[in-house]
């Protein structure tokens, strides 16, 4: 069952009612049990020396988590000046390192020089990338009551955003410093931190950060595999190593291993963590306190019968409203088809009397044009007549008399 930040808040109000009954409650602390990883799990060794700083993996995690732009190109390197934490929309993070050549720690310059001789006075720049380290017994896990963050069989600790109550103990609990957390999403906000591209392990895919990584400076792999190629690489080059594989022990163990030119402080990352897990810490404090752990089974327990009736009632509220939205929308959506029938309909006799009134425009027309080219023929006709009559009456005019020609013969 699924539960909100503001259940779990009013359950830990109803926890003090009940909290002087549960005084004698036996409990017990986190195992001591050791666990080694499940087996044939993967991780990733990144060995430090062969980083270049080039930022690929970081534009690779960007890719594949669909996350925004970041505020610089991933091209430019200046970020690299400052050291960088993960962040919401960064699960991966590289930083810079450097020391100065005359260091006689057996640092390689990068390009492959070994910095004496010349090189003596040279800066020496170092990388080392930052994500989840995917313990083996996970802080997160262990301080999530409400099991949000698991430990997965390919070796990744994921996480269920829909389970979290936004209590952010695993960001206290996780000694490398990773989960982050979304302030600035008032909603749902989530937990967010590298999940070692688990849904493309699972297609039996590389991780985005080690597949494009120009220099192999990450390698995947079954944990127990990552190990022994680590140790095969201090024996082959104690020189470029330091004897030691951070990750192997650390904290239990973490399916993310490290080798280093140098000791690992000095690249940023923690010497004081110890060989124990986390629910191996734990386990004496838990113990200690038993009222706080014996709370819960009765807290659940009790509250489950409120929870699942609010669920209840919330569902109905939630139907009625949805039926009341449907019924309102209905109601526009037909009130509005009744004003674009009648719309239509005006359109329609407009258009109707429009095209009437030009008909009846080019028939006055085309009869005024009939009546003028009938009154042209009339005109032409009748002055056709006239002119054959004026012919007519000249040619009478000209005609001689027949008794003004005769000769004085014949006048006789």
């Amino acid at each position: 069952m699924a539960i909100t930040r503001r259940q779990f808040l009013g359950w830990i109000g109803g926890a003090a009612a009940g909290s002087t009954t549960l005084a004698g409650t036996v409990a017990h602390g986190a195992s001591n049990k050791e666990f080694k990883g499940y087996p044939g799990s993967f991780g990733v060794l990144h060995d430090t020396t062969k980083c270049i700083g080039c930022r690929k993996c970081e534009q690779a995690c960007s890719e594949v988590n669909a996350m925004p732009a970041p505020s610089h190109p991933f091209d430019d390197l200046s970020v690299l000046e400052k050291e960088r934490r993960t962040t919401v929309t960064e699960h991966t993070v590289v930083n810079k390192f450097e020391k100065t050549g005359n260091d006689k720690s057996g640092v390689r310059q990068i390009g492959g020089n070994n910095a004496e001789g010349d090189n003596a006075d040279k800066n020496i720049a170092l990388y080392a990338k930052k994500q989840c380290n995917h313990c083996l017994e996970p802080a997160c896990a262990s301080a999530c009551f409400v099991k949000a963050f698991q430990k997965d069989k390919t070796g990744a600790v994921t996480y269920d955003a829909s389970l979290c109550v936004g209590c952010r103990y695993c960001m206290v609990a996780c000694p490398f410093n990773i989960p982050t957390y979304e302030y600035d999403e008032p909603l749902t906000p989530r937990v967010m931190k590298c999940t070692m591209c688990l849904p493309l392990v699972k297609e039996g895919k590389l991780p985005g950060c080690v597949s494009i990584c120009p220099r192999e400076a990450l390698v995947f792999g079954e944990r127990e595999d990552l190990v022994k190629q680590a140790r095969m690489r201090i024996q082959k080059y104690p020189d470029q190593y330091v004897d030691h594989i951070y990750g192997e022990h650390e904290m239990g163990g973490t399916s993310w291993l490290y080798l280093s030119s140098v000791p690992f402080s000095e690249i940023g990352m923690r010497e004081d963590l110890g060989t124990q897990s986390a629910p191996q810490l734990t386990a004496g404090a838990l113990s200690a306190v038993p009222i706080v752990v014996g709370l819960w089974p009765v807290l659940l327990t009790g509250v489950y019968a409120i929870s699942k009736r609010k669920d209840k009632i919330a569902q109905q509220e939630q139907q009625e409203a949805v039926a009341r939205t449907q019924e309102e929308a209905d109601e526009v959506m037909a009130k509005k088809l009744e004003e674009l029938k009648k719309k239509m309909a005006k359109e329609k006799e407009t258009a109707i009397k429009t095209e009437v009134k030009k008909a009846l425009d080019e028939a006055a027309k085309a009869a005024k044009a009939i009546e003028e080219a009938k009154a042209v023929e009339e005109a032409e006709a009748k002055a056709a007549s006239q002119k054959s009559d004026d012919a007519f009456d000249d040619q009478d005019d000209e005609a001689p008399d027949a008794s003004d020609s005769l000769s004085p013969e014949e006048e006789k």
